[in-house]
């Protein structure tokens, strides 16, 4: 049976999934660092990084793609330095998962840390005494015990990188085949007569995943919140 989605749709989701696979596995161990970090330490300028963390939720994402273009783009410092050795962002599938990851992070950031802050640490201290390491009794202790934030953040982090727009077509345009993610592809279809068939199938697509995401999300938060109260 034929799709019912045309090649450049069909390249549009692959490519999204491809990205926000990226994005989320690229976030996970920095995320992690950076929750517990925020849970856990104290040191001058927490307030700063914790703001720095979480301005992608409130600063427009065109902005945020405009400030990466300035920065990683071909005559921006940090990109003009990483091009000499073959590494390109601007207006490549690699500059998409740098911009899904920037406005996903908070919600991994967030998610984690909430789950780091609700265990214990006397748990942690207590392994501390029986002669485990500080990384030791994260892995043994702690990590195991926020798996259900973990969870949470991870599929809210695939959704949002999914659902990203606004700063991935500022960063890397909408290139069909090469940056074209399903928001952009949504928006090109749009700007054509006669393909609203396929915008009701990409708009149901991304509807669906962002769905489950949150039906996930919730069910697992409930699971925490239920485990830590009993």
């Amino acid at each position: 049976m034929n799709s019912p989605l045309p090649p450049e749709a069909l390249q549009a989701l692959m490519l999204s999934l491809r990205v926000a696979f990226w994005s989320t596995l690229v976030s996970l161990p920095i995320g992690i660092f950076v929750a517990y970090a925020l849970a856990r330490w104290s040191f001058w300028g927490k307030g700063l990084i914790n703001g720095i963390v979480h301005l992608p939720l409130v600063l427009p994402p065109v902005v945020t793609g405009y400030f990466l273009l300035i920065v990683f783009g071909p005559t921006g410092f940090v990109g003009s330095a990483l091009e000499q050795i073959g590494i390109v962002f601007a207006f490549h599938w690699t500059g998409a998962v740098l911009a899904a990851t920037i406005m996903a992070f908070p919600l991994m950031v967030r998610s984690i840390r909430l789950s780091i802050e609700a265990v214990d640490q006397n748990l942690e201290q207590a392994a501390a005494t029986l002669g485990a390491s500080k990384i030791g009794a994260f892995t043994t202790i702690t990590l195991p015990l926020i798996t259900p934030g973990l969870l949470a953040g991870t599929v809210l982090t695939f959704a949002k990188a999914m659902g990203e727009f606004g700063a991935t077509i500022t960063f890397v345009a909408s290139i069909p085949g090469q940056t074209q993610t399903v928001p952009s592809a949504i928006y090109a279809f749009l700007q054509v007569p006669g393909s609203e068939p396929i915008v009701y199938w990409l708009v149901g697509i991304s509807a669906t995943i962002a769905l489950v995401a949150v039906i996930l999300s919730e069910g697992i938060a409930r699971y925490l919140a239920k485990r830590i109260s009993g």
